[in-house]
């Protein structure tokens, strides 16, 4: 699949957008529209090897569970996640933010996902409109990110580690 690029701009200093950002629990708030029931993979939720596992909601999943790791993290600039989903964990999935200094302060975050099918039924699958609807997800996930972190608005709840 073509990757999915979406961008918000925030009223923030690169910096602070960047400290929300590499603490993977804060992902839960801004993505717990489709990604639900997220759980830590590891006490450490900050940082590089910081990792989550969580449900994808989309509809007709069969498979929903998925997971994902910090594996590049480049303070202020840039964070790369990788996971797998779907049936026996097949689907890789990788998601890059780029944050980016603009005028008066403000940040534009750019995030990049890309999902790689592993079998033809994988890819039929992404044919039947797992493309728009992870785009209309991800770019209402980016104004959710704006939202809490300009206003202190639309947060929902933080991950925790599974059993905690």
């Amino acid at each position: 699949m073509d990757p999915i690029t979406t961008s918000v701009t925030i009223a923030r200093p690169r910096e602070e957008v960047f400290a929300y950002l590499a603490d993977i629990a804060n992902h839960a708030e801004f993505t717990d529209h489709y990604l639900k029931d997220w759980r830590l993979t590891r006490e450490q939720s900050y940082g590089r090897g910081a990792g989550a596992r969580f449900r994808v909601a989309a509809p007709g999943n069969r498979f929903p569970w998925g997971d994902t790791t910090f594996v590049e993290v480049e303070p202020p600039y840039r964070i790369v996640e990788e996971g797998r989903g779907g049936k026996f964990n097949r689907i890789k999935v990788r998601g890059v933010y780029t944050l980016t200094p603009g005028p008066g302060g403000t940040t534009r975050v750019e995030f990049i996902n890309e999902i790689e099918p592993a079998t033809f039924a994988d890819r039929v699958m992404e044919s039947f409109g797992v493309r728009p609807w992870l785009k209309r997800k991800t770019a209402k996930a980016m104004r959710r990110l704006r939202a809490i972190l300009e206003e202190d608005e639309q947060r929902g709840k933080r991950a925790t580690i599974a059993g905690g």
